[in-house]
């Protein structure tokens, strides 16, 4: 069973394309390998999976209209992971085209190369930030989500709107993951905890949003990698009960489905910043600031559908998954 992997050089998509491969399946990855952030780092984890004799590897870029039906018709993939994007929400304010291009036409062309190559699964890449303004904790997949608050997250509930209408129309089962801020080994250089720690490294001050005093679902990558592999071994079904008078967001009368994957239980940024300084070994000098436009001052997964669904429960705590963080940056940069 061939199963693509779009972003397979990023953080989760090296994560999931690994676990597939130990699994035994055959995985085709896909990255444009472009300079976002450090393309060495992109590399680096892409030459551990071309290691692999079950992998093979193209690069282009999803948005390519000639390319992508190729891929799709060289290699005919049963399922298809989509986790290729451009993300960020900070970056997305002064780069609004790269979204556009990367996320919406990006994204179109997967739905077309699923659809006329019959797919038996496409489970795509959301994010919590589509819940944008809505303050109801925990975030729920059964909320209407209308209020985006930054053009990155417009793109995420844009490209679930578009996914609906494509197992709408021609019955492309479709699963949608809003991811909650996930962390780990190989993660990426514009996140939090690799910011925080090459500064604190460095003994330079490092920039604390709202004081500090946000609060975020910090899920780490393995949890979000199994969460994913479940996902993509059982389809979604329609939903017999789906009601157009009372239309439920999260389920459909289409074969479509979205789920919250996260750890489900919120720390405070300033916890997340003292236990990353004991595993360091230092104290990190903080530059207090005010909420940056577009972000949100909490975040908390209501996991409630996935661990019904697939019996999912995320495992690991922040103390471990920051320790095996610093572990991996320390032994990859050679710092001390």
């Amino acid at each position: 069973m061939t199963t693509l992997v779009t972003g397979a050089a990023g953080f989760i998509g090296f994560h999931v394309a690994k676990r597939l491969l130990a699994d035994g399946h055959q995985v085709v990855g896909l990255d444009n390998l472009n300079s976002y952030y450090d393309p060495t780092l992109k590399q680096a984890r892409l030459d551990q999976l071309t290691a692999h004799p079950q992998f093979t590897f193209e690069r282009l870029d999803v948005s390519d209209r000639v390319a992508m039906p190729e891929v799709f018709r060289r290699y005919g993939p049963v399922r298809v992971v989509h986790l290729a994007a451009q993300a960020g929400v900070r970056y997305s304010i002064d780069n609004p085209y790269a979204y556009v291009d990367a996320n919406l036409v990006g994204f179109l062309n997967i739905l077309e190369g699923c659809r006329h190559h019959k797919v038996e699964h496409l489970v795509f890449a959301s994010s919590s930030s589509v819940y944008g303004a809505n303050t109801a904790m925990p975030f729920s997949v059964h909320d209407n989500v209308d209020h985006p608050l930054s053009l990155y997250a417009a793109t995420k509930k844009a490209n679930e709107l578009m996914a609906h209408s494509y197992a709408s129309l021609y019955g492309l089962p479709c699963t949608g993951l809003r991811f909650f801020t996930v962390y780990g080994p190989w993660g990426r250089p514009d996140m939090a905890l690799f910011i925080f720690t090459r500064a604190i490294l460095a003994d330079r001050p490092i920039d604390v949003f709202n004081s500090g005093r946000m609060q975020r679902d910090f899920t780490y990558v393995d949890d979000v990698v199994e969460g994913i592999v479940r996902v993509l071994a059982g389809k979604p079904a329609p939903d017999p009960s789906w009601c157009g008078d009372r239309p439920d967001p999260g389920t459909s009368r289409a074969p479509y489905r979205i789920y919250n994957i996260g750890n489900n239980r919120p720390v405070e940024l300033l916890r997340y910043i003292e236990v990353l300084e004991t595993r360091l070994g230092r104290t990190a000098k903080k530059n207090l600031l005010p909420l940056q436009p577009g972000d949100v001052p909490a975040t908390q997964a209501d996991i409630d559908d996935l661990v019904r669904d697939f019996d999912y429960r995320p495992r690991t705590t922040v103390d471990e998954g920051v320790t095996r963080f610093v572990e991996w940056y320390l032994s990859y940069y050679k710092a001390s």
